[in-house]
């Protein structure tokens, strides 16, 4: 299934339709089930970004890499030319929320470092070869990765 995600023309068909099912799905279902997850393997959570221009919450199902205590995030979008809005969210305000895991809560984000990102998009490709599709497809944009580090209240 995910060598089928990787042909352009399958992404740009089936991403708009799976990312909004999986919007309702994880929503009604209380985090715990995504079309994503059993079709590609790759694990969905909900994250909660404000606005960057409206200033308003705005929840997006995302594929998202655990890293250590945190997560990091691939700004990918299906290998589009473009940035995902929820790039420019966390870029205008760097704070995040992530719903549906065990480490659910508040967290603040960051574009990972040089050292960073070779390690994170190696695990990335690892776990979805169409990672590196879309990041031929979206060149000559890099695709940006944020790390996702968790707040502490107090």
């Amino acid at each position: 299934m995910q060598r089928l995600a990787m042909i352009a023309w399958v992404t740009r068909a089936v991403a708009p339709v799976v990312h909004a099912i999986d919007r309702r799905l994880l929503a009604w279902t209380g985090d715990r089930l995504s079309l994503t997850t059993p079709l590609t393997g790759l694990p969905v959570l909900r994250i909660t970004t404000t606005g960057a221009r409206t200033g308003l919450p705005r929840t997006h199902p995302l594929t998202a890499l655990r890293d250590g205590e945190g997560y990091a995030l691939i700004a990918s979008n299906f290998g589009r030319r473009v940035f995902p809005a929820w790039y420019h969210n966390l870029r205008a305000h760097p704070f995040a929320q992530v719903h549906g895991d065990s480490m659910a809560g508040r967290y603040a984000a960051r574009p990972a470092s040089a050292e960073e990102y070779e390690s994170l998009w190696a695990r990335a490709v690892a776990l979805s070869p169409g990672y590196a599709a879309y990041a031929r497809r979206a060149a000559p944009r890099t695709v940006p990765i944020f790390v996702l580090t968790p707040v502490t209240d107090g």
